[in-house]
Protein backbone atom coordinates (compact mmCIF):
# COMPACT_ATOMS: atom_id res chain seq x y z
CA UNK A 1 0.00 0.00 0.00
CA UNK A 2 1.30 3.33 -0.93
CA UNK A 3 2.35 5.79 1.63
CA UNK A 4 -0.37 8.77 1.63
CA UNK A 5 1.59 12.26 1.39
CA UNK A 6 -0.49 14.27 4.03
CA UNK A 7 -0.48 17.79 2.50
CA UNK A 8 -2.63 19.34 5.61
CA UNK A 9 -0.28 18.49 7.95
CA UNK A 10 2.55 20.14 5.82
CA UNK A 11 0.39 22.86 4.51
CA UNK A 12 -0.32 23.35 8.51
CA UNK A 13 4.03 23.33 9.27
CA UNK A 14 4.18 26.23 6.63
CA UNK A 15 0.99 27.76 7.99
CA UNK A 16 2.63 27.82 11.41
CA UNK A 17 5.79 29.38 10.37
CA UNK A 18 3.77 32.36 8.75
CA UNK A 19 1.89 33.23 11.99
CA UNK A 20 5.19 33.33 13.96
CA UNK A 21 6.64 35.84 10.95
CA UNK A 22 3.46 37.86 10.48
CA UNK A 23 3.37 38.69 13.96
CA UNK A 24 6.15 40.74 14.26
CA UNK A 25 4.89 42.36 11.40
CA UNK A 26 3.06 45.12 12.79
CA UNK A 27 6.68 46.37 14.98
CA UNK A 28 8.76 45.97 12.24
CA UNK A 29 6.84 48.09 9.35
CA UNK A 30 3.22 49.33 10.98
CA UNK A 31 0.92 46.54 10.14
CA UNK A 32 0.36 43.18 8.73
CA UNK A 33 -0.03 41.71 5.37
CA UNK A 34 -3.20 42.36 3.59
CA UNK A 35 -5.28 39.90 0.88
CA UNK A 36 -8.44 41.11 -1.47
CA UNK A 37 -10.03 37.90 -2.82
CA UNK A 38 -12.78 38.87 -5.33
CA UNK A 39 -15.87 36.05 -5.78
CA UNK A 40 -17.78 37.33 -8.82
CA UNK A 41 -21.21 35.20 -8.75
CA UNK A 42 -21.97 32.25 -6.70
CA UNK A 43 -20.18 29.06 -7.89
CA UNK A 44 -20.60 26.61 -5.79
CA UNK A 45 -16.46 25.61 -5.48
CA UNK A 46 -15.70 29.15 -5.67
CA UNK A 47 -17.95 30.17 -2.76
CA UNK A 48 -16.04 27.06 -0.84
CA UNK A 49 -12.59 28.26 -2.30
CA UNK A 50 -12.70 31.48 -1.06
CA UNK A 51 -14.37 30.62 2.54
CA UNK A 52 -10.81 28.84 2.75
CA UNK A 53 -8.49 31.58 1.77
CA UNK A 54 -10.09 33.97 4.44
CA UNK A 55 -9.73 31.19 7.29
CA UNK A 56 -6.02 30.80 6.27
CA UNK A 57 -5.65 34.41 6.44
CA UNK A 58 -7.19 34.61 9.87
CA UNK A 59 -4.99 31.67 11.50
CA UNK A 60 -1.93 33.13 9.94
CA UNK A 61 -3.30 36.70 10.50
CA UNK A 62 -2.91 38.22 7.63
CA UNK A 63 -5.53 40.93 6.66
CA UNK A 64 -8.33 39.77 4.27
CA UNK A 65 -11.36 41.42 2.83
CA UNK A 66 -13.20 39.61 0.58
CA UNK A 67 -15.33 41.31 -1.91
CA UNK A 68 -18.53 39.45 -3.84
CA UNK A 69 -19.67 40.95 -6.78
CA UNK A 70 -22.94 40.03 -8.43
CA UNK A 71 -22.48 37.57 -11.63
CA UNK A 72 -24.37 40.17 -14.21
CA UNK A 73 -21.45 42.40 -13.58
CA UNK A 74 -19.84 43.92 -16.47
CA UNK A 75 -16.25 43.14 -17.80
CA UNK A 76 -15.79 46.99 -17.39
CA UNK A 77 -17.08 47.35 -14.16
CA UNK A 78 -14.77 44.41 -12.50
CA UNK A 79 -11.60 46.22 -14.51
CA UNK A 80 -12.50 49.17 -12.97
CA UNK A 81 -12.53 47.92 -9.71
CA UNK A 82 -9.13 45.94 -10.18
CA UNK A 83 -7.58 48.78 -11.41
CA UNK A 84 -8.87 51.17 -7.71
CA UNK A 85 -7.25 48.00 -5.82
CA UNK A 86 -3.93 47.98 -7.92
CA UNK A 87 -3.52 51.41 -6.62
CA UNK A 88 -4.34 51.17 -3.02
CA UNK A 89 -1.16 50.89 -1.42
CA UNK A 90 -3.25 49.30 1.82
CA UNK A 91 -3.80 46.11 -0.42
CA UNK A 92 -0.52 43.82 -0.95
CA UNK A 93 -2.15 40.93 -2.57
CA UNK A 94 -5.36 40.89 -5.17
CA UNK A 95 -7.00 37.42 -6.81
CA UNK A 96 -9.73 37.02 -8.23
CA UNK A 97 -11.60 33.63 -8.26
CA UNK A 98 -12.02 31.52 -11.31
CA UNK A 99 -14.14 30.75 -12.88
CA UNK A 100 -15.70 33.78 -13.77
CA UNK A 101 -19.35 34.59 -16.01
CA UNK A 102 -19.34 34.35 -19.42
CA UNK A 103 -19.63 37.90 -20.05
CA UNK A 104 -16.34 38.40 -18.71
CA UNK A 105 -12.72 37.69 -20.48
CA UNK A 106 -10.76 35.44 -17.57
CA UNK A 107 -7.21 36.46 -19.88
CA UNK A 108 -8.33 40.24 -19.65
CA UNK A 109 -8.77 39.87 -16.09
CA UNK A 110 -5.48 37.90 -15.75
CA UNK A 111 -3.24 40.72 -16.95
CA UNK A 112 -4.71 43.72 -15.24
CA UNK A 113 -3.67 42.41 -12.07
CA UNK A 114 -0.55 44.28 -10.83
CA UNK A 115 1.79 42.01 -11.45
CA UNK A 116 3.72 42.96 -8.05
CA UNK A 117 -0.05 42.37 -6.14
CA UNK A 118 -0.44 38.66 -8.16
CA UNK A 119 -0.31 36.55 -5.09
CA UNK A 120 -1.72 33.58 -8.12
CA UNK A 121 1.41 34.30 -9.99
CA UNK A 122 -0.75 33.97 -13.42
CA UNK A 123 0.32 37.32 -14.45
CA UNK A 124 1.96 37.12 -18.42
CA UNK A 125 4.82 38.98 -16.60
CA UNK A 126 5.16 36.44 -13.82
CA UNK A 127 4.40 33.48 -16.13
CA UNK A 128 7.60 34.86 -18.42
CA UNK A 129 9.34 34.80 -15.19
CA UNK A 130 9.04 31.25 -14.42
CA UNK A 131 10.28 30.42 -17.74
CA UNK A 132 12.79 33.30 -18.16
CA UNK A 133 14.26 32.32 -14.46
CA UNK A 134 14.06 35.67 -13.70
CA UNK A 135 12.21 37.03 -10.20
CA UNK A 136 8.42 35.84 -10.48
CA UNK A 137 5.70 34.52 -8.44
CA UNK A 138 5.42 31.59 -8.35
CA UNK A 139 1.48 29.86 -9.04
CA UNK A 140 0.38 28.17 -6.38
CA UNK A 141 -0.68 24.68 -6.60
CA UNK A 142 3.10 23.94 -8.38
CA UNK A 143 4.82 25.35 -5.83
CA UNK A 144 2.75 23.51 -3.38
CA UNK A 145 3.44 20.67 -5.15
CA UNK A 146 7.18 20.92 -5.27
CA UNK A 147 7.02 21.69 -1.83
CA UNK A 148 5.46 18.19 -0.93
CA UNK A 149 7.59 16.20 -3.35
CA UNK A 150 10.58 18.45 -1.19
CA UNK A 151 8.68 17.77 2.39
CA UNK A 152 8.21 13.91 1.49
CA UNK A 153 12.18 13.63 0.92
CA UNK A 154 11.08 13.00 -2.87
CA UNK A 155 13.84 14.65 -4.73
CA UNK A 156 13.11 14.75 -8.82
CA UNK A 157 16.78 14.77 -9.75
CA UNK A 158 17.10 11.97 -12.50
CA UNK A 159 13.59 10.83 -12.28
CA UNK A 160 10.99 10.34 -15.14
CA UNK A 161 7.76 13.01 -14.53
CA UNK A 162 5.11 12.66 -16.58
CA UNK A 163 2.31 15.32 -16.30
CA UNK A 164 -1.38 15.20 -17.60
CA UNK A 165 -2.35 17.93 -18.14
CA UNK A 166 -1.54 21.72 -19.80
CA UNK A 167 -3.12 24.40 -18.60
CA UNK A 168 -1.11 27.39 -17.45
CA UNK A 169 -2.35 27.36 -14.06
CA UNK A 170 -1.02 23.98 -13.28
CA UNK A 171 0.16 21.67 -16.30
CA UNK A 172 2.85 23.83 -17.87
CA UNK A 173 4.32 25.52 -14.75
CA UNK A 174 4.87 22.26 -12.79
CA UNK A 175 6.53 20.75 -15.81
CA UNK A 176 8.62 23.70 -15.99
CA UNK A 177 9.73 23.05 -12.28
CA UNK A 178 10.11 19.34 -12.64
CA UNK A 179 12.46 20.12 -15.15
CA UNK A 180 14.44 22.83 -13.22
CA UNK A 181 14.85 20.29 -10.11
CA UNK A 182 16.37 17.77 -13.24
CA UNK A 183 14.08 15.37 -13.86
CA UNK A 184 12.98 14.27 -17.76
CA UNK A 185 9.51 15.43 -17.90
CA UNK A 186 6.45 14.76 -20.67
CA UNK A 187 3.95 16.40 -20.91
CA UNK A 188 0.60 14.96 -21.97
CA UNK A 189 -2.97 15.42 -22.18
CA UNK A 190 -6.41 13.36 -21.90
CA UNK A 191 -6.13 13.30 -25.78
CA UNK A 192 -2.69 12.01 -26.08
CA UNK A 193 -2.77 8.15 -27.79
CA UNK A 194 -2.48 5.83 -25.81
CA UNK A 195 -1.43 7.54 -22.53
CA UNK A 196 -1.07 4.25 -20.60
CA UNK A 197 2.18 3.38 -22.47
CA UNK A 198 3.17 7.56 -21.57
CA UNK A 199 1.79 7.08 -17.33
CA UNK A 200 4.03 3.68 -16.78
CA UNK A 201 7.13 4.99 -17.30
CA UNK A 202 6.43 7.87 -15.14
CA UNK A 203 8.63 7.88 -11.35
CA UNK A 204 6.46 10.95 -10.46
CA UNK A 205 3.21 11.08 -11.96
CA UNK A 206 1.42 14.69 -11.75
CA UNK A 207 -2.69 14.28 -12.71
CA UNK A 208 -4.39 17.75 -13.36
CA UNK A 209 -6.56 16.67 -16.43
CA UNK A 210 -10.01 17.75 -14.73
CA UNK A 211 -11.46 14.19 -15.30
CA UNK A 212 -12.68 11.99 -12.27
CA UNK A 213 -10.93 8.92 -11.58
CA UNK A 214 -9.13 8.80 -15.06
CA UNK A 215 -6.20 7.54 -13.69
CA UNK A 216 -6.53 3.82 -13.02
CA UNK A 217 -4.04 0.85 -11.71
CA UNK A 218 -2.87 -0.02 -14.82
CA UNK A 219 -1.64 3.26 -15.87
CA UNK A 220 0.77 3.37 -12.81
CA UNK A 221 4.17 2.53 -12.47
CA UNK A 222 4.75 0.15 -9.57
CA UNK A 223 6.36 2.71 -6.87
CA UNK A 224 5.17 5.86 -8.37
CA UNK A 225 4.58 9.13 -6.90
CA UNK A 226 1.35 9.76 -7.82
CA UNK A 227 -0.19 13.47 -7.55
CA UNK A 228 -3.12 14.18 -7.87
CA UNK A 229 -4.14 17.68 -8.44
CA UNK A 230 -7.73 16.85 -9.10
CA UNK A 231 -11.03 17.80 -7.59
CA UNK A 232 -14.44 16.41 -8.92
CA UNK A 233 -17.16 14.55 -7.45
CA UNK A 234 -17.64 10.90 -8.00
CA UNK A 235 -20.72 10.49 -10.30
CA UNK A 236 -21.89 7.72 -8.84
CA UNK A 237 -21.16 8.16 -4.70
CA UNK A 238 -21.12 12.18 -5.50
CA UNK A 239 -18.38 12.03 -3.40
CA UNK A 240 -15.45 14.13 -3.53
CA UNK A 241 -12.96 12.40 -5.87
CA UNK A 242 -9.82 13.49 -7.72
CA UNK A 243 -8.34 12.35 -10.95
CA UNK A 244 -7.20 9.45 -9.93
CA UNK A 245 -8.71 6.59 -8.71
CA UNK A 246 -7.67 6.42 -5.40
CA UNK A 247 -9.00 2.62 -4.30
CA UNK A 248 -7.02 1.09 -7.30
CA UNK A 249 -3.86 3.13 -7.46
CA UNK A 250 -2.85 3.15 -3.64
CA UNK A 251 -2.01 -0.36 -3.87
CA UNK A 252 0.43 -0.09 -6.82
CA UNK A 253 2.08 2.99 -6.23
CA UNK A 254 4.70 3.80 -3.70
CA UNK A 255 3.07 7.55 -2.62
CA UNK A 256 0.38 8.97 -3.27
CA UNK A 257 -1.96 12.62 -2.42
CA UNK A 258 -5.42 11.71 -1.34
CA UNK A 259 -8.19 14.25 -2.31
CA UNK A 260 -9.24 15.96 -0.32
CA UNK A 261 -6.29 16.47 2.21
CA UNK A 262 -3.47 16.39 -0.69
CA UNK A 263 -2.86 19.27 -3.12
CA UNK A 264 -5.90 21.28 -1.67
CA UNK A 265 -4.42 22.13 1.79
CA UNK A 266 -0.81 22.96 -0.27
CA UNK A 267 -2.44 25.69 -2.40
CA UNK A 268 -4.08 27.33 0.19
CA UNK A 269 -0.58 27.22 1.90
CA UNK A 270 1.55 28.72 -0.30
CA UNK A 271 -0.72 31.01 -1.80
CA UNK A 272 -0.18 32.57 1.98
CA UNK A 273 3.73 32.90 1.41
CA UNK A 274 2.66 34.57 -1.72
CA UNK A 275 0.90 37.37 -0.03
CA UNK A 276 3.53 37.50 3.13
CA UNK A 277 6.44 37.48 -0.12
CA UNK A 278 4.50 40.66 -1.74
CA UNK A 279 3.93 42.37 1.59
CA UNK A 280 7.46 41.70 2.34
CA UNK A 281 8.80 42.87 -1.62
CA UNK A 282 6.53 46.20 -1.05
CA UNK A 283 8.81 47.30 2.42
CA UNK A 284 12.08 46.07 0.48
CA UNK A 285 12.75 43.66 2.75
CA UNK A 286 12.34 40.22 0.45
CA UNK A 287 15.74 39.09 -0.34
CA UNK A 288 16.35 38.40 -4.11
Amino acid sequence: MATIIDGKKISDSIKSTLAEQVASFPSKYGRVPHLVVIRVGEDPASVVYVRNKARACEAIGIKNTTLVLDASISEDELLAKIKSLNGDDGVDGLLVQLPLPAQISEAKVIESIDKNKDVDGFHPANVAGLWQKTPHMEPCTPKGIMRLLRETGIDPKGKRAVVIGRSNIVGLPVAKMLLDANATVTLCHTRTVDMPSVTREADILVVAAGRAKMVTADMVKPGAVVIDVGMDRDPQSGSLCGDVDFDSVAPVAGAITPVPGGVGPMTIACLMQNTVECFLNKMGALDK
